[in-house]
Parts: structure tokens; sequence; C-alpha cells
């Protein structure tokens, strides 16, 4: 049986459910810290924004319909979009976006074999 965890993100007042397998939750939330922390030494005029991974949790019932739970793969998809439009190709954008799309790989695998 497949373990599920969620990684809560915030930017500004909105909110972000992503569900994610277990053994990778920390990995999206590792990435958010280090994607928060490196995103200010990048050069280029348009970088997007990016909430900040603030909890995990195992169980997660939304109250309230302004929100959904957005699958994992769905979020580091949009996110490896967002990284990838960025025009600069120096450090540490290079780096980002290999951790990026490691993270992405991973979870490609695990939805398929959980689908097959």
């Amino acid at each position: 049986m497949t373990t599920i965890r969620y990684v809560i993100l915030q930017d500004g007042h909105d909110l972000q459910f992503v569900e994610m397998p277990a053994d990778h939750a920390y990995q999206l939330s590792a990435l958010h810290l280090r994607l928060n922390k490196e995103i200010s030494k990048l050069t280029a005029k348009q970088v997007p924004r990016l909430p900040k991974a603030i909890a995990e949790c195992d169980q997660l019932e939304l109250l309230q319909e302004d929100y959904a739970i957005i699958s994992g793969l769905e979020y580091i998809n949009e996110l490896e979009r967002a990284f990838a439009s960025i025009h600069e190709s120096h450090y540490p954008l290079i780096s980002l976006l290999t951790e990026i799309r490691a993270l992405q790989a991973q979870l490609e695998q695990w939805y398929d074999e959980e689908l097959a």
C-alpha cells in the first residue's frame, strides 16, 4: 500500500497542498528550502515567485472549497517549466534545474510503477 504525505506551501496568504509519495515528500520540502535560499542569486529579470515549504503531514482533510490538493508530479512539472523559462545559463540556475529534474524523474518513475 502506498503511503502519501502532503507538503504545505505558502506564498503570501495563499496555500498550496501537494500530495507526494511519502518517500519523496522530504525531497520536495528540501528542494523548496534550497530554491528559496538560492533564488536571490539569479540575475535574470523574470524569476518565478516561489512559495515556501511550511509543513508536511500524513493526513489532510480540506475544509474549504477554495483549496485543492495538487499531485506531486503536476506540481514538479509546473516548477520545472517555470525555472526552465528563466533566461540564464549560470550557476545556480543549472544546479537548481538539475535538482528539480532529478525529483521530476523520480516522481515520473513512481507514478509509472503505481499505475502499472
